[in-house]
């Protein structure tokens, strides 16, 4: 694809604020200021900015409870995704969802799940649902390796194959499913990508931490949903770089594993590239500084703003708006 250097550069940005506000996010809950769990994606930011560049807006995206990248990839706030996190009523979901149940409605990234694949058969729904209206749009589903292992993976393929649905399945595969790494429980080599011949899918294995290779495949598979030839498997190798969650400190991990993986970080690879086009140093350290100012201020007006009102506890919690209805 024609990929600009004005566009890698964007694209830069993007991965430094997601980068920054998974820090913010840690040292917050550090500091008792975040609220429940969180599960960093930090190391993984390439896939959602990779995908996103190459989706429509209107488009559907549907991530796992590790989505926070994917979230502002659709145009979330670093204030508004850390406000939630922290419980305050301008959080991105005025304080009801946490870190696990991000959602950015208006760039249509409908909800992150936090039990494990059930958002599988979802984006099926949702394209269908785009395929009954002739919309041109394309449902895509985000899932960990962990997720191939499930039931609804394999019930959502099946489906998406019969119908024919207008999907992209994006398996971000980082080696491990909570602590136990995929290959020790999985019979193929790739979980994802492996398992398309027994649904007639074409399937492609990509460099994850490479925006640009993510870009393209998404692309690639993307026209062909819209041409009407059905969905396509991803699988985008990539790795976290903090452990599962909060509470784990990732010993679990060979450290030679882990020293080679922070190599190949997205944001390495891309100013690699970008300085392969002749972008110079001082370009791309003025986005990363951008990007740290961006979220230093998110971070304050988070801190700042107010509690959520009780009064609103029981709003948009269904279709009418409320759940009055039920009693």
């Amino acid at each position: 694809m024609d990929v600009s250097t004005e566009d890698m550069l964007a694209w830069y940005e993007r991965l430094a604020v997601i980068r920054r506000t998974e820090k913010a996010a840690h040292d917050l809950f550090l500091a008792g200021l975040v609220k429940g769990t969180t599960h960093l994606a930090a190391g993984q930011e390439a896939v959602a900015v990779g995908a996103a560049a190459a989706l429509r807006d209107d488009d559907y995206v549907f991530a796992t409870y590790r989505g926070h990248h994917h979230a502002i990839a659709r145009g979330a706030t670093p204030e508004a995704c850390l406000a939630e996190l922290m419980s305050r009523a301008t959080g991105l979901c005025a304080a009801k969802g946490g870190s696990m149940h991000l959602t950015v409605a208006e760039g249509n990234m409908l909800g992150s799940y936090a039990i494990v694949g059930s958002h599988l058969p979802i984006a099926c729904g949702a394209a269908w649902s785009a395929k009954l209206r002739g919309s041109g749009q394309v449902a895509v589903a985000f899932f960990g390796d962990g997720a191939t292992n499930i039931g609804a993976f394999h019930e959502a393929l099946n489906l998406a194959a019969v119908w024919k649905l207008p999907a992209l399945f994006v398996c971000e595969n980082n080696l491990y499913m909570e602590y136990t790494p995929i290959a020790s429980v999985t019979a193929v080599a790739q979980p994802a990508a492996d398992r398309a011949p027994a649904y007639g899918l074409p399937a492609e294995v990509v460099d994850g931490n490479d925006v640009v290779a993510v870009l393209e495949a998404t692309a690639r598979a993307v026209d062909r949903a819209r041409a009407g030839n059905g969905p396509t498997i991803i699988e985008a190798l990539t790795y976290r770089q903090y452990g599962h969650s909060r509470s784990d400190p990732a010993k679990y991990r060979p450290q030679e594993e882990v020293d080679h993986w922070l190599k190949r970080d997205p944001l390495v690879l891309l100013a690699d590239r970008l300085r392969g086009d002749g972008v110079a140093d001082e370009a791309i350290e003025e986005r990363r500084e951008r990007a740290q100012e961006v979220v230093a201020a998110a971070v304050e007006a988070a801190k700042a703003a107010p509690p959520p009102d009780e009064a609103t506890a029981f709003t948009d919690v269904w279709a009418d708006g409320g759940a009055r209805w039920r009693t």
